[in-house]
């Protein structure tokens, strides 16, 4: 796999990214569009998915990533590797989660991860970060009841603020108070494995879609 270079940092509230995704035509993309779907935002290289969807054949894995380089080469990759149950995406989550959910097949997104996002450090541009509660409200309107948010970060404050803006929406329900020593899913991130070299902590926790009733 060659090697992509492209700008680490990208301003998600820039005009160029102002525009939502035309959602493709999930029977084209997929073998089998009725399985459970697995949305990793912000998935980077998506190697995490890359290994992943090989080795859960029973799903089918999004990956949705903000810099067009990254996506391009990540599908040639799944093209060259024929995997029928992986796909990646180039938008602005923050402004095409709404089009893509209203154009997965009802009941079929089951599972979602945000896995080390940018922390945009600078107060003035955290306004950039991905968890925002809009996003949040609109997973929930996505999700079935059952569904799973995982949520993982190296930095205690980013990590902290993503739980404080699921915990404030009363849909979810978090699996545990206390951070997760370990990572429930079989594949860990470049990221993660880098900083647990470096014997550095990962914060993770988990949300339920809790059922809602009518009043």
């Amino acid at each position: 796999m060659s090697v992509v270079r492209v700008r680490q940092h990208v301003n998600p509230l820039s005009d160029k990214f102002k525009d939502p995704v035309n959602p493709p035509d999930w029977s084209e993309i997929f073998a089998d569009p009725t399985l459970p779907l697995h949305l990793d935002i912000g998935c980077a290289r998506g190697r995490f998915l890359q290994k992943f969807a090989p080795i859960e054949p029973g799903w089918n894995f999004l990956g949705i990533e903000i810099r067009q380089p990254l996506v391009d080469a990540a599908n040639d990759w799944r093209d060259e590797q024929a995997l029928r149950n992986l796909h990646f995406i180039f938008c602005n989550i923050n402004n095409s989660l709404e089009p893509l959910l209203q154009s997965f097949p009802k009941g079929g997104l089951q599972r979602v991860s945000i896995q080390f996002p940018d922390p945009w450090f600078k107060r003035r541009h955290q306004k950039r970060r991905v968890v925002q509660p809009e996003l949040v409200q609109q997973l929930a309107d996505g999700l079935p009841s059952g569904g799973v948010v995982f949520l993982q970060s190296d930095v205690l404050e980013v990590e902290e603020e993503m739980c404080d803006r699921f915990s404030e929406n009363p849909n979810f329900q978090r699996q545990a108070q206390d951070w997760l020593a370990e990572n429930p899913l079989p594949v860990p991130t470049e990221r993660e494995i880098a900083t647990q070299n470096k014997g550095e902590p990962v914060y993770r926790a988990i949300y339920h879609r809790q059922l809602t009733t009518s009043k």
